[in-house]
């Protein structure tokens, strides 16, 4: 009984341990934003928004919380059947909570996302992803290319690269990530962050949000 009772404490703290981790994800190569070069002969196709979004998840010492934001507007351009660019157009009014099922809980959740402490969607309701490059990426079972671009969220513009699953056919094209890690400090989004302010002791919110984006759009 006692060894029982050690091996279930040793699984409880291993638990909380998880808990207070940050998001799960490999985190994304990011610099200073990169040109954008529009390459000539491109076919461009629209983005469908009704099955394309961007999934996140926040992390904090007592949970977490996850969710999508929808496109207002995408593109794809394909040059000789790979895509050479594309820009997407992130709509941050409709941040969606899909753990909180008390809707007073999950309408303040997303009043504070939308609020000036997070993302400042009155003043900045777009953020914007452009393509930059995407490269072949080999040995990678989860992914088939490495997508850089240039990522504008509130008042600031930096390259993040991910690895993504790519898929064209006659059909349309599909390309979704992995989860990936950015850290939203960078981009001016900064209320509780431990990295900023001392003494928030379990009351931070973790730096590190992971995110996840699904496209589809067809020819």
């Amino acid at each position: 009984m006692t060894k029982f009772r050690k091996l279930l404490g040793l699984v409880v703290i291993a638990g909380f341990i998880a808990s207070c981790g940050g998001p799960q994800g490999e985190k994304a190569k990011t610099g200073e934003a990169q040109e954008v070069s529009v390459k000539s002969g491109e076919i461009t196709i629209n983005v469908d928004l009704q099955t394309s979004n961007v999934e996140w998840v926040g992390t904090k010492p007592t949970g977490k919380h996850n969710g999508t934001i929808s496109l207002s507007s995408g593109e794809l351009m394909l040059t000789d059947g790979s895509i050479v660019g594309g820009k997407f157009m992130i709509d941050m009014n409709s941040i969606v909570n899909l753990d909180l099922t008390d809707e007073e809980s999950n309408g303040k959740l997303v009043g504070h996302l939308k609020s000036e402490d997070f993302f400042e969607v009155e003043s900045y309701p777009t953020s914007v992803f452009e393509i930059t490059s995407v490269a072949v990426l080999e040995g990678n079972a989860d992914a088939t290319h490495n997508i850089t671009g240039n990522l504008t969220m509130k008042d600031v513009t930096k390259s993040i690269t991910f690895p993504a699953m790519v898929t064209i056919s006659d059909s349309g094209v599909s390309a979704s990530s992995p989860a990936f890690i950015i850290d939203r400090v960078q981009w001016n989004v900064k209320y509780g962050s431990k990295s900023l302010f001392a003494n928030l002791k379990d009351n931070f919110i973790n730096d590190e949000i992971s995110l996840s984006i699904n496209l589809n759009a067809g020819i």
